[in-house]
């Protein structure tokens, strides 16, 4: 984990992106962990008569990928997940490489809140948009 990044170092700009392959384990355990048994995400068969043609992850799973942005890199520990909204584009495949990426947009100096535009993208291609607000002690 990264130190944290303190408030007043924050500027509007900023950015900070991680990655990952979601995997078909990803997919069963976040279903477990959830309660979200939808079977476009666990059934091949299923998922082959819906208009994604295959599985797909779970749209909250590719966009939980800020969380271990503002936690573990930018701003990082201590801070606080305030609101976080998401609009869901395009499907995310199983073994899709999901590039997430917040940038700061705004900054709240009397209150100490960050806003970040976040983004998740596939090959290119934006998957997910919003943005969040977070807390930075």
């Amino acid at each position: 984990m990264n130190s944290p990044t303190m408030f007043e170092d924050i500027s509007e700009g900023m950015s900070s992106s991680y990655w990952k392959i979601i995997s078909d384990k990803d997919v069963i355990e976040f279903s477990e962990l959830t309660g979200d048994r939808n079977p476009v995400h666990l059934d091949d068969s299923y998922a082959e008569a819906t208009i994604f043609k295959k599985r797909v992850a779970h749209g909250m799973l590719a966009g939980s990928l800020f969380s271990t942005i503002f936690g573990s890199q930018f701003p990082g520990a201590g801070c606080i997940y305030l609101e976080q909204s998401l609009s869901f584009r395009k499907p995310v495949f199983l073994n899709d490489k999901v590039i997430a990426t917040v940038t700061v947009t705004e900054i709240d100096g009397d209150r100490r809140r960050v806003t970040f535009e976040t983004k998740c993208e596939v090959s290119g291609q934006v998957v997910i948009t919003g943005i969040a607000k977070i807390l930075v002690p």
